[in-house]
């Protein structure tokens, strides 16, 4: 009989039947250190439940399933009367209801649930990150309302519900619901006061009609927007509910879904308002002052999403490593190799201990600490601009460790790949950013001392940490033409700021690794040139997501 041409050898068993969560160090170290102890025992118990549902092979399952069956529309009925609802494929539909029972919308209604929250949604989005974005809008609007005290009143308690209740039904009638957004028009872009949408006041005190158009409105299957309108005094935030309280549809046309790069198992729409009714948020003309505290939450969440696909992909590429065998002996051992797995895993654990770091800020922040929320005015959009530029190098890199493998559907690895890039455009470019960062520096100088504050804790620690301090600095006091130059300088930013945490929080050999590289220049173009000399083999180690079982 001929030999079996089909025995399989030499490939990594999956990764699966492990905990997210506990199997992470830095993100756990950040929950230990942000969160109260009397929390503490309760978060972790909480967080490595989740760990485990999201390191299972049923719940990678669903977001396979998510993926390959992406939402569609169905603008009308069999009858021809308009419904515009998006069809979700059941997986969907689990890994929403998940991600609102374990708090991702929740966090504004207890103690330390900023913290709790961003370390959850950095273990839940590792399972699939497209239905990340209705959690996080729902998250987000939250502040945003609390412009108006009597809607908060009405809406907060489902927006924090920790029920999923799906289909569109009046909001009085259910138990939780889920909000959307729709800032950006055709013509405006991130330029929001270009927008054209019109709203006309009612009879009805508060009430408006809403006519014109959104090019991108996110989870239009929402139970409510937060819509950006021209109103009589300007710019105005308004509340669009999809069902009004009588049970019939308000006007909400979906005029297709957006066929994208990534993000496929969630719908993103081309919406038109014809005589819409909506309630204003906030005074007419303060529309941007109303709705951005809800763009920081969600800036925040671009970091913190990109932190969890940082580390998912990076998390992959250590596991193939450890198993996967070539010239003679196992990949992770490898010198080459493992400089290649240390300087992604260093990238993944800045991103996430800065992360937790903005999120203990908020819980703070909300019991009133001035100099945290001066912090988060500068270090989200700075943090935002940094850590979803690396995200995309990042899961490219990784990808390539698995070689072959990677670049194959069923890795998960081409889905994280195209993934990437979205926090880096979601909730304002790279661009928009650092500008966001420049206006800081001119018209919040209590921002920049919040900053140099943080910074300035880690001083005296590393000479190099203290020479790009030094170095940023010198390029602060010369704003002159700084537009030009103004990624570099918020480049530079969100490094100190990352090093510094780093050289306070993190094992010695990361810590020394991230300076020698990221501020002391010893590091080239390309990852896996971190200098030899550093204790590499304990930066690899740290990052590993299960035991080799050797």
């Amino acid at each position: 009989m001929a030999a079996s041409t089909h025995t399989v050898t030499n490939q990594a068993p999956p990764l699966v039947g492990y905990d997210v969560f506990g199997a992470d160090r830095a993100l756990s170290e950040a929950v230990d250190r942000h969160l109260d102890p009397g929390l503490l025992d309760e978060a972790r118990t909480e967080l490595s439940e989740l760990g485990r549902t999201a390191g299972s092979a049923q719940a990678q399952e669903w977001g396979f399933q998510a993926n390959e069956n992406p939402p569609k529309l169905r603008t009308h009925d069999r009858y021809g009367h308009r419904i515009d609802e998006v069809d979700f494929h059941p997986a969907w539909h689990r890994l929403l209801g998940k991600g609102v029972s374990a708090g991702l919308t929740a966090a504004w209604s207890r103690p330390g649930g900023h913290v709790r929250r961003a370390a959850a949604f950095l273990v839940w989005s590792q399972v699939e990150a497209g239905h990340g974005c209705p959690l996080s809008m729902t998250h987000a609007a939250v502040p945003a309302l609390r412009a108006d005290p009597e809607l908060a009143a009405e809406w907060e308690p489902r927006l924090t519900s920790l029920v999923y209740d799906e289909g569109l039904r009046p909001a009085a009638r259910k138990a939780g619901v889920l909000f959307g957004m729709g800032m950006t028009e055709k013509q405006g872009g991130s330029d929001v006061r270009a927008n054209t949408t019109v709203a006309r006041p009612l009879a009805e005190a508060g009430a408006y009609e809403l006519t014109g158009h959104k090019w991108f409105c996110s989870a239009p299957m929402s139970d409510g927007f937060l819509v950006l309108a021209q109103a009589g005094e300007g710019l105005t935030c308004f509340l669009v509910p999809r069902v009004l309280a009588d049970g019939s549809r308000n006007v909400f046309a979906i005029q297709r879904l957006k066929d994208k790069l990534g993000n496929r198992s969630n719908a993103s729409a081309e919406v038109e308002f014809d005589g819409t009714w909506g309630r204003r948020v906030g005074d007419e003309g303060r529309g941007v002052r109303t709705i951005i505290d809800m763009v920081a939450a969600t800036r925040l969440d671009c970091v913190i999403g990109s932190a969890s696909l940082m580390r998912q992909a990076v998390a992959q590429a250590v596991h193939h490593c450890t198993y996967r065998e070539a010239f003679g002996g196992r990949l992770v051992d490898k010198p080459l190799m493992r400089n290649v797995l240390a300087d992604l895993a260093l990238e993944s654990e800045a991103a996430t201990t800065l992360a937790l770091r903005l999120a203990a800020a908020y819980d703070r922040a909300a019991e009133g600490d001035e100099q945290e929320r001066a912090l988060l005015r500068l270090a989200v959009p700075a943090a935002k601009y940094w850590v979803t530029k690396r995200c995309t190098p990042v899961t490219a890199e990784a990808l390539e460790c698995l070689g072959g493998n990677g670049y194959v559907e069923e890795s998960g690895m081409p889905r994280l790949l195209r993934e990437s890039p979205l926090n880096s455009i979601w909730e304002g470019s790279g661009n928009v950013q650092a500008l966001d960062v420049l206006r800081a520096l001119q018209r919040e100088p209590q921002s920049l001392n919040a900053f140099l504050k943080e910074v300035g804790t880690a001083r005296g620690a590393d000479h190099r940490l203290d020479g790009a301090i030094k170095g940023l600095l010198t390029e602060l006091a010369d704003l002159e033409g700084v537009e030009a130059r103004a990624r570099r300088l918020v480049e530079r930013m969100a490094l100190v700021l990352q090093g510094s945490l780093l050289v306070r929080y993190a094992p010695s050999e990361v810590a020394d690794a991230f300076c020698a590289s990221r501020l002391g220049g010893d590091w080239g173009a390309a990852f896996g040139t971190l200098p030899h000399s550093l204790d590499l083999a304990s930066v690899v180690e740290r990052a590993r997501p299960v035991d080799a079982g050797e």
